[in-house]
């Protein structure tokens, strides 16, 4: 379980994190592999967005990439030997005719996918609330995977987040946010679009 700590005075939010995205290296000679520690450790110190969003509402947004994450960390934890990569795990797994982690790594991308583009859409739309941010990001990502019960308990997080002002005050210096925010989000999406792409591979489907 990831806690939010004290933002450092002049500081932001980005600086709290225990693992940063922007610390996660990908390495592009070996496939862009992805390390498993540092990927994990950086989607579970992501988590604490949603407690700056400051509502009960993303308590099942947050607690569900949780609960995604920790699917992914038990593969590795069970079979470490095959499991440095995110890739490698995956592949791993699926030869042994289970899919439990693939699959927790499949919602984790997408949660992490939607909580960049809400995230991008905020930079880029300053006249955009978070709430307008946000569900366009959910109907892009998560919406059509969603069953109709899931549905209404992320819509209700989504009409729940705070006026955009509040966010940025919650976030700490408001103009170094969003400058620490854009570097994180480059890392967050290559990430993201090299996990998606690796995901439409034949061999990592079952």
């Amino acid at each position: 379980m990831a806690f939010q700590a004290a933002i450092p005075p002049g500081g932001t939010w980005f600086d709290t994190l225990k693992k940063s995205f922007v610390d996660v290296p990908v390495d592009s000679s070996n496939g862009n592999a992805i390390p498993t520690s540092d990927f994990l450790e950086a989607a579970e110190s992501l988590t604490t967005l949603f407690d700056l969003l400051g509502s009960l509402a993303f308590t099942p947004v947050k607690n569900d990439m949780i609960g995604n994450i920790k699917k992914v960390r038990d593969r590795q934890l069970a079979s470490p030997s095959d499991s440095s990569t995110l890739q490698s795990l995956v592949l791993n797994e699926l030869k042994s005719k289970k899919h439990t982690s693939a699959e927790g790594l499949l919602w984790l991308v997408r949660g992490l996918d939607f909580t960049s583009q809400a995230l991008r859409h905020t930079l880029q739309n300053p006249d955009a609330e978070l709430s307008t941010s946000f569900r366009t990001a959910y109907t892009g990502t998560l919406k059509p995977h969603h069953s109709f019960m899931i549905k209404p308990i992320f819509s209700a997080a989504m009409s729940a987040t705070p006026y955009k002002k509040d966010f940025y005050v919650k976030m700490g210096d408001e103009q170094k946010a969003k400058v620490d925010m854009g570097i994180w989000l480059d890392a967050l999406e290559g990430q993201v679009r090299v996990l998606k792409e690796f995901q439409e591979r034949k061999e990592a489907k079952w």
